[in-house]
């Protein structure tokens, strides 16, 4: 819905400071907004299961805090910025555990680990620094970033190999942005090889690295491989001497709504951006935190378990139904976890033009690829999530989908045009 100004009303576009230019909606976010009509059957929105939510636990936890007057004072009262203690000491002995000694020091909790992302773009990019991301690579870390007015480029062809490194000297990145597990979009993983190789390059460019790691926990098939700053810490020696700062959440094995991530990092960067967090909100939602400490400290390995064999599931029923109904022309990388698939299309095929078509002919929805892509766009790729649609909704919109491709395919052999573009 658009509103009219009145004719006296100030010139508020003039008034905006430079990086609103930078700032653009979601298309993923306009997207969501799908989710409200009933017959599309949607690929669209990354979001967890709400039915693998642990309600119940989350339900007790917070029952517990509140009726207890002592914790109950705490929990709706202001608190610190650096976050929860004991919630903080649980992430620093599991990290620990995980190959990443650290302290709670070393851990700040964020509103998830998209304010996390917001924060260290304040922290370390100035106007015009680069940023380096894998590609493509997710949105929302580029809508974070956005507004500190950093240029981008794509991780070049060669960069891990050593066969880049003039023209990266030349650009010089300030931060290279980088989802080692299961990325957003893509689903796929950096090997142990290429997670050394990326060090190796941080470390000729001096350049800081910036690890969300949102996906981790939901690893499904093939064996774990250690973090960026795991990798990181062995060669330094400890977190105070990596150059590595890490995101997690719990967004995508709790629930979205608690907004609670953390960074992870040396402590003298913690310090700073504790001053931004002050800024910016003055902590986390205390109560969240201290439900979510409850939840995590009992029985947070079988949850992790139950999640991890519902999406592996899902991501089967979607790879088959992948194998029976795409035409060929069409290619895909099955993950090794998370909640994406993304499908290459034939070349000539523009994902957003797609959309477009899938929506109004097929009632299906899913996130063209072009948004994904920091510096040199591709057109002919989409996103699918499994996560949420259940098994007969994913075979039927992998149908419609396979079946609108196909369309388009025969119609460009039949007039010998470039299709959907």
């Amino acid at each position: 819905m658009t509103s009219t100004a009145p004719a006296n009303a100030p010139d508020w576009a003039a008034r905006f400071s430079d990086r609103m230019a930078r700032v653009r909606a979601s298309e993923i976010r306009e997207l969501l907004k799908l989710l409200d009509q009933p017959d599309i059957l949607s690929f669209a929105g990354g979001i967890p299961d709400p039915d693998l939510f642990p309600i119940e636990r989350i339900e007790a936890c917070f029952g517990e805090v509140l009726s207890d007057p002592a914790q109950a004072r705490q929990a709706l009262q202001y608190s610190v910025s650096e976050g929860y203690l004991p919630l903080r000491q649980w992430i620093a002995e599991r990290m620990t555990r995980d190959g990443m000694p650290c302290e709670p020091r070393n851990i700040m909790m964020t509103a998830g680990s998209q304010q996390g992302l917001d924060l260290l773009g304040k922290l370390l990019l100035s106007v015009g620094d680069t940023v380096m991301t894998a590609r493509p690579t997710y949105l929302g870390a580029l809508q974070a970033f956005n507004g500190y007015q950093p240029e981008y480029m794509d991780l070049p062809e060669g960069a891990l190999t050593g066969e880049a490194d003039a023209v990266l000297a030349a650009r010089r990145p300030a931060v290279g942005y980088f989802v080692p597990d299961f990325a957003n979009p893509t689903g796929a993983s950096l090997t142990l090889e290429e997670r050394q190789a990326l060090l190796d390059l941080a470390g000729r460019l001096d350049m800081t690295l910036i690890e969300d790691a949102a996906y981790r926990e939901l690893r499904f098939a093939g064996e774990p491989l250690p973090t960026l700053l795991a990798l990181d810490i062995a060669r330094a020696g400890s977190i105070e001497a990596a150059r590595t700062l890490y995101c997690g959440t719990f967004s995508k094995t709790l629930s979205p709504a608690l907004r609670i991530g953390w960074i992870t990092g040396p402590a003298v960067v913690i310090e700073k951006l504790v001053l931004l967090k002050q800024g910016a909100d003055l902590h986390v939602s205390t109560i969240n935190q201290m439900v979510a400490e409850r939840v995590v400290s009992e029985g947070y390995d079988q949850h992790l378990g139950r999640l991890r064999a519902a999406y592996a599931a899902k991501r089967e029923t979607l790879l088959a139904a992948l194998d029976r109904h795409m035409p060929a022309g069409v290619t895909w990388t099955p993950p090794e976890g998370g909640m994406f698939v993304w499908l290459t299309l034939p070349e000539g095929m523009d994902g957003k033009v797609l959309l477009e078509r899938a929506l109004t002919e097929e009632r299906v929805a899913f996130v063209p690829g072009a948004p994904f892509f920091a510096e040199v766009a591709s057109d002919n790729c989409i996103r699918l999530s499994y996560s949420l649609p259940n098994d007969a909704d994913l075979e039927e919109g992998v149908r419609r989908l396979g079946r609108l491709i196909g369309r388009g395919q025969e119609s460009a052999r039949a007039s010998a045009t470039t299709v959907f573009s």
